[in-house]
């Protein structure tokens, strides 16, 4: 939980225009997304997002208290009821059956005129161990950040860990009497974000939270979920990132390579600035954890710039990640906020501003004989893009041009999937969401000499609402047997791109006209074949 700072990025660079040619491809009929629900209402419906949660007015910011219930995902967040800046920081709600199509709800806990309700995490008190539940329900319990202010008993601006309570499966929620149930000595203006965990080996609740400008995790635990006694702090030796803020960090087990037996600990950390797309971003570790002390494994040295560090996402709108407790077959679910504090507030949407990025499913696997998380879209996702109007192009090769595909691949709202085998070119891939005069347009390309894949935002519509906003993101990332897949989750004001079967993402806002929603291939000094592709239109979840 952030107070906003928008520090300045490099100027856009500008890119030639790009001349286009028609390819004739068959296709089921096009099926337009749905129109959503006010889309009448003044405001900028264009960049609506059709699949990714955002409210339907007011400043959103990071996602709290994630959790799975009776059937229902429950995902609150930062929210501000009076207005379209950040401020008043309260909870807002919305569920889900599927993690796709949510309903907003009303505001869960308000700020008032002594406290604002800053970050934090939900967990499921099955066995009632906090005694706040009643005969007939277990408790949901909510520890958040208390943000004090004058006249609360607390000096102006001390965050304190406190706790709420719902025994109406998240409907409504009531303050524990004697809060704040966790507070520093001295007490801190930068103590917070709690998120809790039930720590099985142990029997008893674990709790992460940061000192956010000393970068530091600090770790306790619980037996009740009210009285906390410390265990541990992570940091790093030689931190490079002083000056920035450790945010909203997440500590959880998963199996390497599938394998119960071989259980690693990953701690996420989202750190804000110094990320590895500039601004704010989501960096994790993976290492042990005793019941006492994370232990992080293959550290990158003292000093290293962000690309020695692992990260959930190498493009710039991904942060305050997270994943939702009670999570379906233990599964680790997570979802960030889609959006930047070096430009959130100046973000050019109204009635509101913020989104969520999609929801992604988390493993752990042996890369590079590392072990490193994998990323793919929530399984519903895929039943979602199941059901759309898909063209499909089995191969195609095109030679030093750009070359624009039919006029049934054009929409607003798509998934993409593609083989892209680069061979003689220097460098290939996709334009989405392009003009027909080829000024606009978001690239996604593979550098075959240097091995990278680049995420292009600079010639994508609106980008003069900040000087902050970065226009290229790019990531190392070899080919196998000489190819690289790609999944392309196109909305109308984002573009996720999920590579290598789940190895690596980027995710990046873009604010294209309506009107500029066509589809192209290119290859630069070389050959490039683009094998397997199917292009969807998806029907708006939201």
């Amino acid at each position: 939980m952030y107070d906003p700072q928008r520090p300045n990025r490099s100027k856009p660079r500008r890119l030639a225009a790009w001349l286009f040619a028609m390819l004739s491809v068959s296709s089921a009929a096009y099926a337009a997304p749905s129109a959503l629900p006010g889309e009448a209402d003044a405001g900028t419906t264009q960049w609506r997002p059709a699949l990714h949660y955002t409210p339907q007015r007011n400043w959103m910011n990071d996602p709290n208290g994630l959790v799975f219930y009776k059937g229902l995902y429950h995902l609150f967040y930062q929210y501000n009821p009076e207005g379209n800046a950040w401020g008043n920081m309260s909870w807002g709600h919305a569920t889900s059956h599927d993690l796709l199509h949510w309903s907003e709800q009303p505001v869960a806990m308000r700020a008032n005129d002594t406290e604002e309700i800053f970050s934090g995490s939900i967990v499921v008190d099955e066995h009632n161990t906090s005694g706040l539940g009643t005969a007939n329900s277990s408790p949901l319990i909510a520890l958040y950040t208390s943000a004090y202010k004058a006249g609360s008993g607390h000096r102006p601006g001390t965050q304190a860990q406190s706790l709420a309570y719902s025994t109406d499966d998240g409907k409504t929620w009531r303050q524990y009497a004697r809060n704040p149930v966790l507070t520093l000595n001295p007490e801190s203006k930068n103590f917070r974000d709690p998120k809790v965990s039930w720590y099985a080996p142990g029997g008893y609740w674990l709790m992460t939270t940061v000192v956010a400008d000393a970068q530091v995790v600090k770790m306790y635990r619980s037996n009740n979920l009210i009285d906390w006694d410390f265990l541990s702090d992570f940091s790093l030796p030689g931190i490079p990132h002083q000056g920035a803020l450790w945010e909203m960090p997440d500590l959880f087990p998963l199996p390497l390579d599938g394998d119960s037996r071989q259980q690693k600990w990953v701690m996420i950390v989202n750190v804000n600035p110094w990320s590895i797309a500039g601004g704010s971003g989501a960096m994790y570790f993976v290492g042990r954890f005793d019941g006492r002390t994370f232990t992080p494994e293959n550290v990158a040295p003292p000093g290293s710039d962000p690309s020695r560090y692992q990260w959930l996402d190498h493009g710039a709108d991904y942060y305050a990640a997270g994943t939702f407790a009670n999570a379906p077959d233990g599964k680790a679910v997570t979802i960030g906020w889609m959006s930047n504090w070096d430009y959130a507030e100046r973000i050019p949407t109204t009635p509101w501003k913020g989104a969520m990025a999609l929801p992604r499913v988390l493993a752990l696997k042996t890369v590079d004989g590392v072990p490193q998380l994998t990323f793919e879209p929530v399984l519903q996702y895929e039943s979602l893009v199941g059901v759309g109007s898909t063209t499909r192009i089995k191969e195609l090769s095109v030679s030093s041009r750009v070359r624009e595909l039919g006029q049934l691949t054009r929409g607003v709202v798509q998934n993409i999937e593609v083989t892209l085998s680069p061979h003689s070119a220097e460098r290939a891939g996709l334009v989405v969401r392009g003009s027909a005069n080829g000024d606009v347009g978001t690239r996604i390309f593979y550098d075959t000499t240097n091995q990278t894949l680049t995420l292009d935002r600079s010639m994508s519509g609106e980008t003069g609402f900040s000087n902050a906003i970065s226009k290229q993101h790019i990531v190392n990332l070899p080919l196998v047997n000489g190819k690289l897949h790609l999944t392309v989750v196109v909305d109308r004001n984002s573009v996720e791109v999920f590579a290598g079967h789940g190895r690596t993402v980027i995710t990046d806002l873009v604010f294209p006209s309506a009107h500029d929603n066509r589809v192209s291939v290119f290859a630069d000094g070389g050959t490039a074949t683009f094998s397997d592709m199917t292009i969807t239109h998806l029907v708006a979840a939201n």
